[in-house]
């Protein structure tokens, strides 16, 4: 069983900013529904949700449980910290307090092979990173991309394969990335503290040592205001995940994905060191065993993002 923790205000006001933000690109003239988040997607499509149970029947595995630490199977329970955005890694429900995705499924269907109750928070993407460092949190959920940067630091144990991608309205003169220099000139909107921002901040000289203007950054802690200033011509293109841009453009007349640009394993992310990562690899791991790990990429429309098996921190992919 998760048990989700949020400030009583939380919830409702950021469904109704999600709301807003959907009412304002429709009155602009876009001809649908916004989409925001940090994995990206639409912010008003809350009647397309999937909510098929397939976390319900997950029995706990007493070999996989057997591997946490002692104090941890003891206590049974663990703090576990969750960036919600929309489909479809994370949003909520209608109510506006219900979270729903895929990371919500798969932190869920872990929690019960390794027979603990999570108690859920949500939290800012960028705050659950450094908060895991510090103990606040024991993991953390977010479509947390597997770099070598973040490697240094933090744990990972991978569940899905992801990766950047980009998105630009139907009008638009761009048709493939296959460098960052094709973005010279441009506005690119993109997530605050994600790694497409660190990626597009690391090659941004390129521009310049080509002797083209360079790319202009423009992040958004609110996914719904990244999509609106791509809708209202405010940004030229969107680097996000490619589940989270296919999913938007699905939902979004006048858009269309572009093209993947780099893949990344996506995992459960923990303090560096953790005793905790060998006991939810062999839960993925479990998972994937007795068919859950599949309904739940069914459920959510990402089978391509299989992975083959968990890892622990593997390498990042190049």
């Amino acid at each position: 069983m998760t048990r989700t923790r949020m400030p009583a205000a939380t919830a409702p006001r950021t469904a109704a900013l999600l709301v807003a933000a959907a009412l304002t690109v429709t009155a602009c003239g876009a001809g649908g529904t916004a989409a925001g988040a940090r994995d990206a997607g639409p912010a008003a499509a809350q009647a397309r949700i999937p909510t098929t149970d397939v976390v319900s029947g997950v029995r706990k595995d007493p070999a996989a449980a057997a591997l946490l630490p002692a104090d941890v199977r003891a206590r049974g329970t663990l703090r576990l910290a969750s960036s919600i955005g929309t489909p479809p890694g994370a949003t909520y429900l209608p109510d506006g307090r219900t979270p729903a995705g895929q990371d919500i499924d798969f932190a869920d269907a872990v929690g019960k092979v390794l027979g603990l109750k999570l108690t859920r928070e949500v939290a800012g993407f960028e705050a659950i990173l450094p908060a895991l460092d510090s103990g606040k949190y024991d993991v953390g959920t977010g479509n947390f991309g597997v770099t070598d940067e973040r490697r240094r630091t933090l744990d990972f144990v991978t569940y899905i394969n992801d990766g950047q991608g980009f998105a630009v309205r139907r009008d638009s003169p761009l048709k493939k990335v296959t460098a960052l220099t094709r973005l010279c000139g441009l506005k690119v909107a993109t997530g605050a503290g994600t790694t497409f921002e660190a990626t597009l901040t690391e090659h941004r000289h390129e521009c310049t040592d080509a002797g083209k203007p360079p790319y202009d950054v423009q992040t958004y802690a609110d996914q719904g205001a990244l999509w609106i200033s791509l809708q209202q011509g405010r940004s030229d293109v969107v680097m996000s995940t490619v589940n989270g841009l296919r999913y938007a453009v699905a939902q979004q007349p006048g858009l269309r994905f572009l093209n993947e640009f780099k893949r990344l394993d996506v995992g459960f992310a923990f303090k560096k060191g953790t005793p905790l990562a060998p006991a939810f690899r062999a839960a993925v791991n479990r998972l994937k065993k007795e068919g859950t790990y599949d309904r739940i990429l069914r459920k959510w429309g990402t089978t391509p993002s299989a992975l083959a098996v968990s890892r622990i921190s593997p390498p990042e992919i190049h």
